[in-house]
């Protein structure tokens, strides 16, 4: 696998410092690392960092029907999200959001959008795949920016519910 050179900026970018800064309100040392590499898809971050297409928890925003109310999803890089389980999980009809919902709920771009600082806390299920791994990587709030950390941290600092809500592609 190609391993991404780092960014030749020294200062993060500016959502990359509110996911930086976020982690380290929530107790959590963890260093973000922004890349020459795109880290958009899972399969793009986990070539840029060297590591399993599972590892990689995307983060997913789904909007409840009828409703403003944002709910994030974190799954496994390989996963693809079944939205009957994600309603059931979260008790509510739900759907994919728009990049347009996207943004205003969270801040963040489609591509790019970290597990936390987010504009408001969001009801958030794990994805159990997950919980596989001793370290996962996590988008830090651009498609070039990625942090390392454990599993157990990830639903900590999200406050998430951990469960199958994806079906496991092979």
């Amino acid at each position: 696998m190609k391993t991404s050179l780092p960014a030749t900026n020294m200062q993060l970018n500016r959502n990359a410092t509110i996911v930086q800064n976020a982690l380290t309100a929530a107790g959590i040392e963890v260093h973000i690392r922004e890349l020459s590499d795109s880290t958009r898809t899972s399969h793009d971050a986990a070539q840029a960092v060297s590591c399993k297409l599972g590892q990689i928890a995307k983060s997913l925003i789904f909007k409840g029907k009828g409703t403003d109310q944002a709910y994030l999803v974190i799954a496994s890089g390989p996963n693809r999200v079944d939205e009957t389980l994600v309603s059931k999980a979260f008790g509510v009809p739900i759907e994919m959001a728009s990049a347009k919902f996207v943004q205003k709920s969270t801040g963040f771009e489609v591509g790019g959008v970290p597990p936390v600082g987010h504009k408001e806390k969001l009801p958030t299920f794990i994805d159990e795949d997950l919980m596989k791994f001793e370290a996962i990587w996590a988008a830090a709030g651009t498609s070039h920016a990625v942090f390392r950390l454990t599993p157990e941290k990830l639903v900590r600092i999200t406050g998430g519910r951990v469960g199958k809500v994806t079906h496991t592609s092979q």
